[in-house]
Order: structure tokens, then C-alpha cells, then sequence
């Protein structure tokens, strides 16, 4: 398939952009190339950049000027820890459990130097100490280690001699066994997380438009690589792009909803073996006007807009929810190709799914054709009929007949009506 540099796209005079309530300058497209090559590498690079959501699924948005960002995070230290990299976790897992340690080696330490029971002091030979064999700074570390971890050499003890050393020996047990309860849960969490069970749920690298069943479609392929299956699987689309208001502003990222359907339904799909996805592009779709021009992203204004597709299931084995994501940009959705077939039939009997051609896809024989439906008429106007009763106007000539048809009946049966009162006829718009 061929392709072009989009066209720069710069605009006159700025418009003004909403931002979540805020007003910016802006004179670049959403999208498409800024125009010319740019320090990243030309206008795919930036296009790439551009991106709200990469193909992997991760958020490409930046937070910034978040008053108490810091206090925020503190307050909810689950979820922090969860969102925490591996790297940073193994680090502060680390050093929680060496500064603890080296923290109640201090407190011991300092039992020990109150209570005389250090080397410098020279205890006499009948001195019963608060700790056995706590004389050091070193000594009180091991101590500290020793009692946290519950390893319990046999010569270092505490003794019934001072109750302060019992009570900090409580209080230590007590903190410790609180935080490793909450880092040992963290670690199992994180583990647990099904975010690596949706790397196994595979999105075709592009999507596709031809018809299917006689309407254009636009078509996505999704499989699972794994054999346990996923659960009330549900597929959503959002298509951000930049729209204009009736005030006259204009509005970054606005997302329309995508909807997509297998076949004739979108409830729950059997994700056992590779599915296509169509979104039927009719006068309701808000892809109408960029299908409209036989697809394509060169122009700058039609194809400034991002597909997101996001597919929520539940995990058979652990009934997690789990969520996967893509995009697409206008030069990723092909027109006028289709999927080629990647399921067969071995000799064996057994199904087989062919990866080699997930990702690939055929030039259709007849290319698809999508033409929006002319704008309705206006609303005809009213005019007085005869008699005194009010009517609809007869710009339509079966109306007219039908009306004049049906005032020559009833002056035929005049004879009969006994009220002799003028008739009022409204013939109902059908």
C-alpha cells in the first residue's frame, strides 16, 4: 500500500482549544504532521508521539501542576505500591527491612548504654544485663535482626531485668509484622495483577475497511494465545478527534463512542479462536465524514482523530477483570482490504490457528463505498383548507388526490347527515 507525508496544516490565527475547562493557543493539528521534518525523526515521528494511547496500550499523557501530588500518593499507599516498578519496589522492599533493623538496633543500643550493660562501663562480674550479649553497636544491630526475623542464635536474650527492653521488644515485633504484612501482600498483589494476562490478547496491527454484508465495515482482529479462556469479553471503541462546538470552540480529544459487533452481536463473544470485529460505518458512525472521502490520511482534517479499542474480560482462572487496549491512527486503517482466513483443519481433525497470517491483510476485489444520505427537507407550511377546518399543505399531489377524493365522497353522502354543520378535514402527515 502506498502512502504520503500528511500536508502541514497550519492554520491562519490560532484557535482557541479546551483543555478540561482551560483555554489554550494552539496552531497544529491534533494528530498530523506539524509540516516538515521535525528533530525526531520527520512527521512520523511526531505522529507517533502524538499519540494518546501506544499500541501496547500505555498511556501516553503526562500530569502536571498537581498541587499535593505527593500527600495524595501518601494517602493511598496500596495503590501506590502497586503501580510502583518492580525495581523501585525490590529497593524500598530492601531498605524497609535494613532500616528497621538498623532503627531498633539504635533503640537497643541505647537500652544498653542507659542500663550500663555497654564494654566502656566495665559491668562487674555479677551485672545482669537487659540483653545478653548486647555490648556494641554491632551487637545490638544482630540483635535487632535477630529478633525481628525470628532466627534466635541462642546467646543474645533479653532478660527479665529492665521492662523497658520488653516493652520496645513488643513494639518491635508488633511495626515489623505490620509492614511485612503489607509488603508481603503488595508483592502478591502485583504478582497477581492480570496486566500480564492481557500481553496474551493480541490486536491486529491494523484495521481494515470492505464490506461485509453488503454495508462498509470497519474491521479489527483480536485472538487469544492462551487456552484458558477469557469471560464476558466486550469490545468498545473511542474515537478522539478534534471537534468544533456551536459556540465556536474547539475541543481537543473529544471521544465519540465506537461501537463494535461480531457477526450480528456484541454480548460476550467465545474468544476461543481469532474473531473480527466490525464496526458498520453508516450515517450514525462518527468515522461518516472521513468514509465519506474514501478514507485515506493525507487530508489533514479528516484524518486528524485516533481509534482507541479497549477489550474488558474476565479472567477464567482468577476472576479478575481484565482490560487490554490499542489504537489506530488514520494511516494504521487500511481502505479497501480485508483479513485473510488464519483458522484450518488439520489432518488430525483439530482446529489450527495460523499466526502467521493474523496480522496480514488482502486488497479486496471491490472496493467499499459509503455515501452519506442527503440532509431531510424542510418542513413544508400550513394552509387554511376549506370548510373553516385547518390542513396540512398539498405541495405533495397524493395528498392533494387523497383530500379531494374524500370531499367528493362526503358530498355525495350529504343527504344523509343530519347535522347539517360545516365539515373540518385534516388529513394526518403519513
Amino acid at each position: 500500500m502506498t502512502s504520503a507525508t500528511p500536508p502541514s496544516s497550519r492554520s491562519p490565527s490560532p484557535q482557541k482549544v479546551c483543555h478540561s475547562q482551560t483555554q489554550t493557543e494552539v496552531l497544529k493539528p491534533l494528530l498530523g504532521g506539524g509540516g516538515g521534518a521535525t528533530a525526531g525523526g520527520g512527521p512520523a515521528a511526531l505522529r507517533r508521539r502524538r499519540r494518546v494511547l501506544s499500541k501496547d496500550g500505555r498511556s501516553n499523557v503526562r500530569i502536571e501542576h498537581v498541587s499535593g501530588r505527593g500527600a495524595l500518593y501518601l494517602r493511598d499507599l496500596w495503590t501506590t505500591f502497586l503501580d510502583m516498578q518492580w525495581r523501585y519496589k525490590l529497593f524500598l522492599f530492601s531498605a524497609t527491612f535494613a532500616g528497621t533493623w538498623f532503627v531498633f538496633g539504635v533503640l537497643w543500643y541505647l537500652v544498653a548504654l542507659v542500663h550500663g550493660d555497654l564494654l566502656e562501663f566495665d559491668p562487674p562480674s555479677n551485672h545482669t544485663p537487659c540483653v545478653m550479649q548486647v555490648q556494641t553497636l554491632t551487637g545490638a544491630f544482630l540483635f535487632s535482626l535477630e529478633s525481628q526475623t525470628t532466627i534466635g542464635y541462642g546467646f543474645r536474650c533479653i532478660t527479665e531485668e529492665c521492662p523497658v527492653a520488653i516493652i520496645l521488644l513488643i513494639v518491635q515485633l508488633v511495626i515489623t509484622m505490620v509492614m511485612e504484612i503489607f509488603i508481603t501482600g503488595t508483592f502478591l498483589a502485583k504478582v497477581a495483577r492480570p496486566k500480564k494476562r492481557g500481553e496474551t490478547v493480541k490486536f491486529s496491527q491494523h484495521a481494515v475497511v470492505a464490506n461485509h454484508e453488503g454495508r462498509p465495515c470497519l474491521m479489527i482482529r483480536v485472538a487469544n494465545m492462551r487456552k484458558s479462556l477469557l469471560l464476558g469479553c466486550q469490545v468498545t471503541g473511542k474515537l478522539l478527534q478534534t471537534s468544533l462546538t456551536k459556540e465556536g470552540e474547539t475541543v481537543r480529544l473529544d471521544q465519540r463512542n465506537v461501537a463494535f459487533q461480531v457477526d450480528t452481536s456484541s454480548d460476550s463473544p467465545f474468544l476461543i479462536l481469532p474473531l473480527t470485529f466490525y464496526h458498520i460505518i453508516d450515517d450514525s458512525s462518527p468515522l461518516r465524514a472521513w468514509a465519506a472521502k474514501g478514507g485515506g490520511w493525507t487530508d489533514p482534517e479528516l484524518a486528524d482523530f485516533e481509534l482507541l479499542v479497549i477489550m474488558s474480560a474476565t479472567v477464567e482462572p482468577t476472576s479478575a477483570t481484565c482490560q487490554v487496549r490499542t489504537s489506530y491512527l488514520p494511516d494504521e486503517i487500511l481502505w479497501g482490504y480485508e483479513f485473510p482466513p488464519v483458522v484450518s483443519l488439520s489432518p488430525s481433525g483439530k482446529y489450527v490457528a495460523d499466526f502467521a497470517f493474523f496480522d496480514k491483510v488482502a486488497k479486496t476485489k471491490t472496493p467499499p463505498l459509503f455515501k452519506q444520505a442527503p440532509p431531510p427537507s424542510p418542513q413544508t407550511p400550513r394552509y387554511q383548507g376549506s370548510g373553516g377546518g385547518g390542513g396540512t399543505v398539498g405541495s405533495d399531489p397524493e395528498k392533494m388526490r387523497l383530500e379531494e377524493s374524500y370531499r367528493e365522497e362526503k358530498g355525495r353522502d350529504r343527504g344523509r347527515i343530519r347535522d347539517s354543520s360545516p365539515l373540518s378535514v385534516r388529513i394526518s402527515n403519513v
